[in-house]
């Protein structure tokens, strides 16, 4: 036995007896909640949500119930992580790249992470409603439930798209921003909500390439486990492509100006460049690094896209 998988059976040792395994103070516990919302991935959804809130025509909105309600949605995406990492503690537990959340490290327990992604679902849901508005508070709750019964408990263990689908889900937050300011949706959110969607399997498949060890020994079918790295390689920069006429829709519908354009652009075809760098190339060494450039690219891509908006509106 090696010593990978002595690690692997002591995690899993945890996990079925179900109990925190440390003593944290209150600092520490709180800490660890806050890490089992999935920061990084919440960050992006309360970015995405504020710009689609800040370029929607306001109708009558206060302020502070604004702000609050931008609170609620990041407390329900947390939600929605928490949820995740208590379904999936079992595979974080042996995937490198989760394997120190808190369920895993025994900093909190499946149950604590149930009862706390729970409850602040009703919560962040509540509160948006309360501060807001129904639909805002719908799309809220239809994120949460898509995120964890549709991504989480159904597709990611079943199928190669399950990124593909299941990114409805975090290319919501920008709609409820503007429902928030309006109370409906229009074509601009939409779209918005598409270029997310869109950007996602590229993403992620970018990931699971200099990741696909993790997911194999988790047996979760990412792309590159069921259909191997040339597949991978070609939905990659397939989905670069749809990209790029997506991005560019917010000018094509004169919502957007050439500020919007001058960025997207360029953006966009540079990301379809390293995509097709990344599809050409024939050595495995230097297909995880370019994957590693695209992961990280594709995150500075879509956090430029949306300045790009912003600057665009308000320029």
């Amino acid at each position: 036995m090696n010593k990978w998988t002595m690690d692997v059976n002591f995690r899993h040792d945890r996990l079925k007896k179900n109990h925190s395994t440390l003593k944290l103070n209150n600092i520490q516990y709180i800490k660890a909640l806050y890490d089992l919302m999935k920061p990084r991935v919440m960050s992006l959804a309360i970015f995405t949500c504020v710009v689609g809130f800040l370029i929607a025509p306001f109708k009558n909105v206060d302020y502070l119930n604004a702000i609050l309600s931008i609170i609620a949605v990041a407390l329900g995406s947390g939600a929605a992580g928490a949820l995740n990492c208590w379904y999936e503690a079992d595979l974080d537990s042996v995937m490198s790249r989760t394997c120190l959340r808190p369920i895993p490290t025994g900093k909190l327990t499946k149950k604590q992470g149930l009862i706390f992604g729970t409850i602040s679902s009703f919560i962040s849901v509540g509160a948006l409603y309360f501060f807001s508005n129904l639909m805002a508070a719908s799309l809220l709750a239809l994120t949460i439930l898509f995120y964890v019964f549709v991504y989480t408990i159904w597709l990611k263990r079943k199928t190669s798209q399950n990124i593909v689908i299941g990114g409805a889900a975090g290319a919501l937050p920008p709609v409820i921003g503007w429902s928030i300011a309006t109370g409906g949706i229009s074509i601009e959110p939409i779209i918005l909500f598409l270029i997310i969607f869109i950007w996602t399997p590229s993403h992620f498949w970018a990931l699971s390439l200099f990741k696909s060890e993790d997911y194999r020994k988790a047996n979760i079918p990412m792309l590159p486990v069921t259909s191997g790295v040339e597949t991978t390689k070609k939905n990659i920069l397939v989905y670069s492509v749809l990209l790029l006429p997506v991005a560019l829709a917010p000018f094509y519908f004169k919502f957007l100006g050439l500020i919007y354009l001058s960025f997207s652009f360029p953006l966009s075809a540079y990301y379809i460049f390293i995509c097709f760098k990344l599809f050409k190339s024939k050595n495995i060494k230097s297909e995880k690094i370019i994957a590693k450039q695209i992961f990280a690219f594709s995150i500075l891509y879509l956090f430029a896209i949306f300045i790009s908006i912003l600057v665009d509106k308000f320029a």
